[in-house]
């Protein structure tokens, strides 16, 4: 998807409690050093916030650091994986009041990790097609007992707490959005659902939340060899990859640097890095190394933290790449001005 009009990126921003080494979580028992080691994983943050109250402090940096009226936002969209700290609750009503308030259109996103890029298109369709000034993108979560084991529930992923926000505009910002793509292939949704039944409530299957492959294997269906599953998660991700360079007009190595999911560092190599064959260099895995997996925030999370560290150089691009369980592959590509 490109686009006719400019749209620019106002601002990023994060609001991440304190970090929780990895050392420190093996001497408290919390995980076994097998565990923790095999991800790569540094550290990890730790909160005793709801994700739409880290959401709503990102969100107001956000909106303050891009100089947007707040009256100017027309759009509220707020993504997440996990609870939201209240069941039956609409969370991008709470972000929406306690950052801008107004009476713009606000709505929660669903695309487990893939879901901030998600919100970022469809915020780049609205503003492409309405007189909309800007939008407000957040993402927000807390991963904690009794549901989820921020070690264990996903193995091979460290899931962190916190929030992030992104100000995408008409009118001005750092960087304008040149191209957004996104591929998706839901017949790997049974990965995930495996053989459960379906539940009359949340954590009815199991508490903690598993998702490990020795429990959660699919049992209906045609099973998938992992070879199979593997070569059509690195598919998606290619062709999610292809499309938005190629509508963008660029090639990978005009990309400086790529702002990628916080995933523990095996999965990134088999996902990510070597498919694509990306310096693990010119992206953001380091830094995400020692802030953990945000479900779905990594992407404005690490385009805050290039912005803020003055890596974004005028003239450069930027590429931010998703993946969400269901399974949908995202990738942008942003020019910096």
């Amino acid at each position: 998807m490109r686009f006719d009009i400019a749209l620019h990126i106002a601002a990023a921003a994060m609001s991440l409690p304190p970090a929780q080494s990895v050392e420190a979580a093996i001497a408290s028992g919390t995980c076994s050093r097998g565990a923790a080691l095999r991800t790569a994983m540094r550290s990890v943050r730790v909160g005793d916030r709801a994700g739409p109250e880290y959401a709503a402090d990102a969100a107001r940096a956000a909106v303050a650091s891009a100089g947007v009226d707040p009256a100017d936002v027309g759009l509220v969209l707020h993504a997440d994986a996990y609870h939201q700290g209240h069941d039956l609750w609409a969370p991008a009503s709470f972000v929406q009041q306690h950052s801008i308030g107004g009476n713009a259109f606000a709505t929660e996103v669903r695309q487990l990790s893939n879901g901030g890029m998600a919100a970022l298109q469809l915020a780049a369709a609205y503003l492409a097609s309405t007189d909309e000034t800007a939008a407000l993108l957040t993402a927000g979560d807390r991963f904690c007992p009794p549901g989820f084991d921020r070690w264990n529930t996903d193995p091979g992923t460290v899931y962190a707490d916190g929030g992030s926000a992104l100000v995408l505009s008409r009118r001005t910002g750092f960087a304008v959005l040149r191209s957004i793509a996104t591929v998706s292939d839901p017949s790997l949704e049974v990965l995930v659902r495996g053989g459960d039944a379906f539940s009359t409530g949340p954590l009815a299957t199991r508490t903690p939340i598993s998702i490990s492959p020795e429990l959660h294997r699919p049992r209906t269906g045609a099973r998938l060899s992992t070879e199979e599953v593997l070569a059509r998660l690195r598919q998606g991700q290619q062709q999610a990859l292809d499309q938005a360079l190629k509508d963008a007009d660029v090639t990978k190595d005009d990309i400086a640097w790529f702002v990628v999911p916080h995933l523990g560092r095996p999965r990134m190599e088999l996902q990510m890095f070597d498919p694509l064959d990306i310096p693990v260099a010119r992206t953001t895995w380091d830094w995400g190394s020692g802030v953990g997996h945000l479900g779905a925030g990594d992407q404005y999370a690490g385009l805050a933290h290039l912005r803020d560290a003055g890596l974004l150089s005028p003239g450069s691009h930027c590429v931010l790449l998703g993946v969400g369980a269901g399974f949908a592959w995202s990738a942008a590509v942003l020019e910096v001005v």
